[in-house]
């Protein structure tokens, strides 16, 4: 496993310029329809473009981050999100059902608390990293709007009221989803800790939310809000969204570049040391059956948002 040492001057080269994607694509053994696409990444380097200074503000979450790891000082006891999810519809497929909408937070309870029925796949290898985050969701408001868009883009459109959208609900105490077209073969994307109140939250494509309904394979399992919800709390894909880049957590190996589809284990790195990939970790691009666990350094990160001082301390222990 990898150590990370951030100093304040390679947090900020990561947060205001890190944009080097990688071309390569990780090894894979099943033909997928799509591969899975998160604008995450990109979202964030727009919205460092227009605002100078949410570099700093990530600069001082990655340093708060840090210290509450390095001193042990971690939430004690359970984190439960309320959430609101915002329904954009034009067709009857992207008016998602509440069964649909309630199978998408079963999902991320069972991802976020280690009671997936895929998380005893996880190899031995990584055996002693896996975690139970044991943060919970429970669904706290359905809001549903139709509209004449036919797909909204990754400019956050969708979240004002403006441009036809539905407006975040209470985003400092609540995690806002949004459901709808996004087009451009983009499953989701989020917002990561320090942006603005106003497009806090993830959005994901209707065809990929939830286990029902309008749900696509190989995307219909839940998973696409798992990764994003990861972003949502402060991780990084886990190849660093670079060529054998960091995803600034100490307990999950160098990848060379994102993975995509079902990749034969042991999937190796061909950065320094070659270490076995952890190609089933929910920041990866495998197929939603591919992935099934968070990493114990994962865990950490996720926990220290929610900390008096933290980013999102606002949801409350």
């Amino acid at each position: 496993m990898k150590k990370v040492l951030i100093t304040a001057f390679t947090a900020l080269v990561l947060f205001s310029c890190q944009n080097d994607q990688s071309e390569a694509a990780g090894s894979e053994t099943s033909a997928s329809t799509a591969r899975r696409g998160c604008a995450t990444q990109e979202v964030l380097e727009a919205q460092l473009r227009a605002d100078p200074m949410l570099a700093i503000r990530m600069n001082e979450i990655e340093a708060y981050t840090n210290k509450a790891m390095l001193t042990g000082k971690l939430v004690n006891g359970k984190v439960q999100i309320p959430v609101v999810v915002n329904v954009l519809y034009k067709t009857a497929a992207q008016n998602i059902s509440d069964a649909q909408i309630q199978s998408q937070i079963d999902v991320l309870n069972k991802d976020f608390n280690a009671l997936n029925s895929d998380f005893g796949s996880v190899p031995a290898l990584f055996a002693g990293v896996k975690a139970n985050v044991g943060i919970s969701f429970v669904l706290d408001q359905i809001i549903r709007k139709s509209t004449t868009k036919t797909s909204w883009g990754t400019n956050d459109a969708m979240k004002k009221t403006a441009q036809g959208g539905l407006a975040p609900t209470s985003p400092t105490t609540k995690l806002n989803l949004w459901a709808c077209a996004i087009g451009g073969g983009i499953l989701g994307y989020a917002q990561f800790p320090g942006g603005a109140s106003a497009t806090d939250g993830v959005v994901i494509d209707s065809k990929y939310f939830g286990l029902s309904g309008s749900a696509a394979a190989p995307y219909n399992l839940g998973r696409t809000a798992t990764h994003e919800v990861g972003h949502w709390m402060n991780l990084r894909h886990i190849w660093g969204d670079a060529t054998c880049g960091s995803d600034l957590v100490s307990d999950t190996p160098t990848h060379n570049a994102e993975n995509y589809g079902v990749p034969a284990y042991p999937h190796y790195s061909t950065c320094s040391g070659t270490p076995v990939e952890m190609t089933m970790n929910y920041m990866d691009y495998v197929d939603d059956n591919a992935m099934y666990m968070f990493s114990n350094g994962q865990k950490a990160r996720m926990a220290a948002i929610f900390l008096s001082g933290g980013p999102r301390a606002a949801f409350g222990i």
